[in-house]
């Protein structure tokens, strides 16, 4: 598959996966690279701010164990403490509070979304990556 690349200096763009289940990690990681994507792994907060460091992500996209206002928090400190810009969007995924489906914005450049499949996660990522115009415009999906 072509690789997924950003405008300004065409290299495949960066998804930071932050997801505390081993098989969850690796099975969005596989996903997305099949997708174009070049992708990092991190297993919790800190290991996300080292790795966030060592090579900014175009986007991160996180999944722990927490309640939907501690992932929130938690997104705001891998930014900070790593030195991130704020348009850096964060994705936090499979929140139980809310319907499958839904997707919104909870703080400046912080969304969550339960997706249905991981069809619907893909194209809400490119969405994203669209409108911090990370993404080239493609005339179909």
């Amino acid at each position: 598959m072509k690789a997924i690349m950003t405008s300004e200096n065409h290299r495949p763009k960066n998804i930071l996966i932050v997801e505390d289940i081993e098989e969850t990690r690796y099975l969005i990681e596989k996903l997305l690279k099949k997708n174009g994507y070049d992708v990092d792994l991190a297993r919790d907060e800190e290991d996300a701010i080292c790795r966030a460091r060592s090579r900014s992500p175009d986007l991160i996209l996180m999944s722990l164990g927490f309640e939907r206002e501690e992932l929130v928090a938690t997104a705001q400190r891998i930014r900070n403490r790593a030195a991130l810009s704020q348009d850096i969007a964060v994705v936090i995924f499979c929140v139980p509070t809310i319907p499958e489906g839904a997707e919104m914005e909870v703080n400046e450049n912080v969304y969550v979304t339960r997706p249905d499949n991981f069809d619907q996660l893909r194209y809400f990522l490119r969405r994203l990556l669209r409108m911090h115009d990370l993404f080239p415009k493609l005339s179909t999906d």
